[in-house]
């Protein structure tokens, strides 16, 4: 047997490979919050990697079903907290399904690139680019399809609290994902030649480290501040939650009250802030003219809103002239939280679950962005935090500040609300912004563009944050080059695995 044909053969036995995909599975889960042990995400994708050298189909998918359901079960276990299993259980093998099939070129490039490609060099390079290429590639089906994606899980994500997450004003989230697994594909690599005996295959692995380690956060430049005040006001926003007239107007207008005669440039409510619709409630718009009147400064809130037959979830900004000058509608409606896609079908599966879902959401197509006084405001709403074009979007249009409103009250005491701070933390040291993350119930934090927490406010509490907030000017590379980046991982990983099958059958 040749050695090209010895080294693309399984390292584990399929059942030892299921366990260390398990154990996979579980110390990725543990780099997340809330834990966020960030170093976990590099064992973890060693063991993953192992599990799949020389994997043929069926292997593959067998335990890329083990990581990926068995991950997505723990990373997302908030879905259950109100809902129960059922919407939890379908996610997760939704997910680790699509996880499963994705992961299979990474086992086929295992067995093909080494008998294509055969010298030591290809091996211990070329290999290592294929695989964190598909890795990437991988994150990006799987935050694109079915139904919009669920980004939530790129493992560059799990790294909002590490030194490692600067890399990402460079090349993106996907550009830092991609190093991480490069770096662990090449050890692996350097391991099974034993290469380590001979001091050149070992540089690029120690300049990678350095790479990572000691990158400065991409520079932007300064432009003044802006005084920002944000409300938490703990109302009852959940879907299930108790609630009078006004409940949360009230709860919102309490908690802002401490804020009347201080300067401030803009008041920022979360999402889910407003009881119901201002345009059909005159009610709750001429409550809203009232506290903008008292705070001397627009108010930037959220309701769910109906316009020709539609709903949005929409960021509105109330000024004291008495109505809204700017709207922003949600991009990326959650499916079968906001919206059911295909509802027939899934009605006729779980009637009485997807019968609690009456309001179907449009995905909005207005900018995310507002202008204060001549100051660009990136917004996102909610989840929209995970998906880069509305980032990108409000970026492009000259965002200097971004602020994120959420509601996670259908989630309270779990890790969801961490999981997305995270996020949203990382969305400030990729773009060099300063982010104001608001939530109906915590936990809200103000956070400087390279990833320092201002001000926060803990979890099932009401109170207000009043910060003069940086203001930058200037894309970052991550900004400009990471779509790019993304699309050469992706097509140029795909690309060299077909190159790797057809010279292997050459061969």
């Amino acid at each position: 047997m040749s050695e090209s044909r010895a080294l693309s053969r399984p390292l584990l036995p399929l059942w030892a490979a299921a366990i260390a995909a398990a154990v996979a599975a579980v110390l990725m889960f543990f780099a997340y919050p809330g834990a966020a042990v960030w170093l976990l995400a590099f064992p973890a994708t060693a063991l993953l990697l192992l599990s799949l050298i020389g994997r043929r189909f069926g292997g593959a998918l067998t335990v890329g079903l083990v990581y990926g359901i068995l991950f997505f079960a723990l990373l997302v276990s908030w879905t259950s907290r109100y809902l129960g299993p059922v919407p939890w259980a379908a996610l997760s093998v939704l997910e680790g399904a699509l996880t499963a099939l994705a992961l299979i070129p990474i086992a086929l490039a295992y067995r093909w690139v080494p008998r294509a490609f055969p010298s030591a060099a290809a091996r211990l390079f070329l290999l290592p680019v294929v695989v964190a290429a598909l890795w990437v590639g991988r994150e990006l089906f799987i935050g694109t399809w079915p139904y919009g994606g669920f980004p939530w899980a790129r493992i560059g994500m799990s790294q909002a609290q590490s030194p490692l997450a600067s890399l990402s004003s460079w090349v993106g989230v996907s550009g830092l994902g991609f190093l991480m697994v490069l770096l662990v594909a090449m050890v692996v690599e350097v391991v099974r030649l034993r290469a380590w005996r001979r001091p050149l295959p070992l540089v690029v692995p120690a300049a990678l480290v350095l790479v990572l380690a000691f990158t400065p956060i991409f520079p932007t430049a300064d432009a003044g501040t802006m005084r920002i005040a944000a409300v938490q006001g703990n109302g009852p926003t959940g879907y299930f939650d108790q609630r009078e007239p006004y409940s949360v107007i009230d709860a919102q207008t309490e908690a802002t009250e401490p804020l009347y005669g201080e300067d401030v440039d803009l008041l920022v409510w979360p999402e889910g802030s407003l009881d119901t619709d201002p345009f059909q409630n005159e009610t709750l718009a001429r409550r809203m003219t009232l506290i903008t009147t008292r705070i001397g400064a627009p108010l930037l809130a959220n309701a769910a809103t109906g316009r020709a037959d539609r709903y949005f979830n929409t960021s509105l900004l109330w000024t004291d002239a008495g109505g809204a000058t700017q709207l922003h509608d949600k991009r990326h409606p959650v499916p079968f939280g906001e919206y059911v896609p295909d509802r027939a079908f899934f009605n006729a599966l779980a009637p009485d679950l997807i019968g609690l879902i009456q309001r179907e959401y449009t995905p909005g197509e207005n900018p995310p962005i507002v202008d204060i006084d001549g100051v660009a405001v990136g917004l996102a709403i909610c989840f929209d935090v995970i998906y880069d074009d509305v980032i990108l979007e409000g970026m492009n249009a000259g965002a200097q500040v971004l602020v994120f409103q959420t509601n996670n009250a259908d989630f309270r005491g779990t890790d969801e609300n961490l999981q997305q701070l995270a996020f949203a933390r990382m969305r400030a040291i990729e773009t060099g912004r300063s982010v104001v993350n608001v939530s109906t119930v915590g936990t809200s934090q103000i956070i400087r563009p390279n990833g320092e927490t201002v001000t926060s406010l803990d979890a099932d509490e009401s109170g207000a944050m009043l910060e003069d907030v940086d203001l930058r000017t200037g894309l970052t590379a991550g900004i400009v080059l990471g779509p790019w980046v993304q699309q050469v991982l992706l097509w140029g990983g795909l690309i060299t695995l077909l190159v790797g099958w057809w010279r292997s059958r050459r061969r």
